[in-house]
C-alpha cells in the first residue's frame, strides 16, 4: 500500500479512504494516478468496471 501510494504521489491515508469507500468519488486525477501506478490503464480500469455498471 505504501509503494502505490508513494508511486500515485497520494499519501496512504488517503488510499485506505478510497479503498475503504470513505472517499466516494476520488478525483480523475488521482484515479489516473493509481491506475498507473499498479499498472492498468483506464481503459482496462473501465473494462474492468462494465458489469457492475451493467448490473446496477
Amino acid at each position: 500500500m505504501v509503494e502505490v501510494a508513494a508511486a500515485a504521489g497520494i499519501s496512504v491515508e488517503t488510499l485506505r479512504k478510497i479503498e475503504r469507500g470513505r472517499v466516494p468519488t476520488p478525483a480523475f486525477f488521482t484515479v489516473a494516478a493509481l491506475c498507473e501506478a499498479v499498472g492498468l490503464s483506464l481503459d482496462g480500469l473501465s473494462r474492468a468496471l462494465e458489469p457492475q455498471r451493467l448490473s446496477a
